[in-house]
């Protein structure tokens, strides 16, 4: 497992209101979509636990790491990052339609698919109630209420969804208990995982089909049709 060093250079307010932040680092310690890094900060010697950074944008000196960041690092916070680390999102070869439904106080999570599809060509939909701050105007946005209506359209749904939401996921995708979609469907569900794999402490325990799985681990990112939802 790699270990790099990395500095917070830079903070900002997203589309949300949340922060995120600017981590300089080598690029082979940038996660792709949907996977993270356990990011530390040395100095701060009453934080045993890693904070699991999300790619929100790639730089040409590192990378804009996703809400929520931690409010304690200033620019200049210089980081110990482990990863990239668990399962990201995976566009498979063929897609021609991407929709991506960010259910989070932020879309920034889900921005880097949209970006890697439409470089692909895909055309690509955003269904979320909070703008992002910038987008490419190839991007097409709706409101999430809207979701429910263009079930059909995509050849692959990516979801971006705190774990407490997932009860009432299917009332706002419009699908009975024992339906299936009709599209394939990734999640990437947003839970504290605060051993980062290291210790399987259970914390980020997903409710799955057979039992339960560990974002941290098995995930961040899961196959829709292997959750209980």
């Amino acid at each position: 497992m790699a270990i790099y060093t990395g500095r917070v250079s830079e903070i900002r307010l997203g589309s949300g209101g949340e922060l995120e932040g600017h981590v300089s680092c080598p690029p082979a310690a940038v996660p792709a979509a949907g996977r993270y890094l356990s990011a530390y900060a040395p100095r701060e010697v009453d934080a045993a636990l890693g904070t699991p950074l999300l790619l929100a944008q790639v730089t040409g000196d590192g990378f804009w790491a996703a809400p929520p960041f931690p409010p304690s690092w200033a620019p200049g916070t210089e980081l110990g990052l482990r990863g990239p680390l668990g399962r990201g999102f995976d566009l498979p070869q063929g897609v021609t339609r991407l929709a991506l439904a960010a259910l989070g106080s932020s879309p920034a999570r889900a921005l880097p698919l949209a970006l890697e599809a439409l470089h692909g060509g895909c055309a690509v939909a955003l269904f979320s109630d909070v703008l992002p701050s910038s987008t490419p105007a190839s991007l097409e946005i709706y409101p999430l209420a809207a979701l429910c209506d263009f079930i059909s359209w995509p050849g692959l749904l990516a979801l971006d969804i705190p774990i407490e939401r997932l009860p009432a996921l299917r009332g706002l995708l419009g699908v009975r208990p024992g339906d299936p979609l009709p599209c394939a469907a990734q999640a990437l569900v947003w839970t504290p995982m605060p051993c980062a794999g290291m210790a399987e402490c259970g914390a980020c325990a997903v409710p799955a089909r057979r039992g339960y799985k560990l974002a941290c681990a098995d995930g961040p990112v899961f196959p829709l049709s292997t959750l209980e939802w």
